[in-house]
This record gives C-alpha cells, structure tokens and sequence, in this order.
C-alpha cells in the first residue's frame, strides 16, 4: 500500500507547493493536504508547513482542534516541520508574546534591527529572505560524528532559501541539526526522535531541498 503523507493545513502556507514537491521526490506516495484529525492520525508520514505570523497560526490550530493530534503524531512517526512548522514547536515567541506548542524546550526570537554591515559593506535586512547556506551539525542523536540522516547526499555548506524574521533559540543546544548565519549564527534545523524540521524552505530549494524532501519520505524515524 502506497505511504500516505499528510501535509497539514490551518489556513497558513505554501501547502501546495510543499505538495507539489513532496509528490515530485515520492510519485508513489499518496500526498494530502488536509485538516482533518484523522486523516493526520492515521498518516505514515507528517508534514507541518506554514508561512505568516505565530499568534495567527496557533489560533488557527486550537480552532481546528490540531493541537492534540499534532503532539501525537510527533511522538509517534515521521514528522517534518517547515519555517513556521519549526518555530510553532516551541514554548514560546516573541513575535506577539506567544505560547507555543511546547514540544521542545525553547523560544523563538527575532533578528535584531539591520544596523550592521555584514563583511561585504551591505547592510543586512530583516526579514532575512534568499539563499543562504547551511551548516550541517552532528548531534548527540546520531552515531559518531555522522550528521542526522536527512542530510543523506546533501553537501555540507549547501545552500537552501529563507524567508522569516523570526529564529528559533532551542533550550538545549544539542537539538541543532543545522546552523546557519544572519550575521550571527543561528540554528536552522533541530532534530529530536522521529522529529526533524527546518527553518528553511526545502520545497524552494532546488537539488538540496528536494534531495531532503526524498530523504523524508525514505526516512524511518530513527536517527542513526
């Protein structure tokens, strides 16, 4: 039976160009945006996009009655997070002073105003927005010095695209997967269990974001 992927809708997001990509890298799967619960609870693989502001998508969850099955399914399968999709995990933001999830411990800041230059003389904007790249980080969850298995035959320092103001602080360090730098450095990705998610968009992000997208699809939920 073909995986059903289940690409969560609360009203916010490019969910049909995650769609779209997820169907592209995995033709086989059955692909679904939806809000229905159990149509998430019963999905192999989730998938939890979102673009816009944090107070706007954490209503939109609680209205639609998400937030419980969401906790759910990131205890229990494959679960990938996009842009806002990563920052909704944590505990809170300080984009409109907001409780988050509360699934990993940590807050959710925002870039500091464009004051400096960086090392080129141009001065940097907030929101950050284009390509930037990505510094892969190995973590406790994985073997050695291996990084976790979603950057599987993507290069170190490859370059993905960003558009947010907002980044997220993880409480424990050791969550980082990814790093990246605007103008200081900042966590990109984290990885806890069955859990993986981006600040990043890998659905915009040519070669390196649908090389990530398969390594989703093809992922069982471990870390080593």
């Amino acid at each position: 039976m073909p995986s059903r992927i289940a690409v969560v809708d609360y009203g916010m997001g490019n969910l049909r160009s995650v769609a779209k990509a997820l169907e592209h890298v995995a033709p086989a799967a059955r692909v679904e945006v939806t809000a229905d619960r159990e149509a998430i609870a019963t999905a192999d693989r989730i998938v939890f996009p979102g673009q816009g502001a944090m107070p706007d998508a954490m209503r939109e969850l609680k209205a639609r009655g998400l937030v419980p099955v969401l906790r759910e399914a990131i205890a229990g399968k494959p679960f990938l997070g996009i842009c806002l999709g990563l920052q909704a995990l944590f505990e809170h933001s300080e984009e409109g002073d907001c409780a988050g999830l509360g699934i990993l411990a940590g807050r959710v800041r925002r870039f500091a105003p464009p004051q400096a230059a960086h090392s080129g003389g141009e001065r940097l904007k907030v929101p950050h927005m284009g390509w930037n790249t990505v510094s892969q980080v190995a973590t406790p969850h994985t073997t050695g010095e291996s990084v976790h298995p979603l950057w599987q035959d993507i290069p170190d320092e490859s370059r993905f695209y960003f558009v947010h103001s907002y980044y997220v602080e993880p409480a424990d360090p050791a969550l980082a997967a990814a790093s990246s730098q605007y103008p200081a450095r900042f966590c990109c990705a984290v990885a806890c269990g069955s859990l993986f998610a981006t600040q990043f968009h890998p659905e915009k992000s040519q070669i390196a974001g649908l090389t990530l997208l398969r390594n989703f699809v093809n992922w069982d939920g471990r870390s080593v």
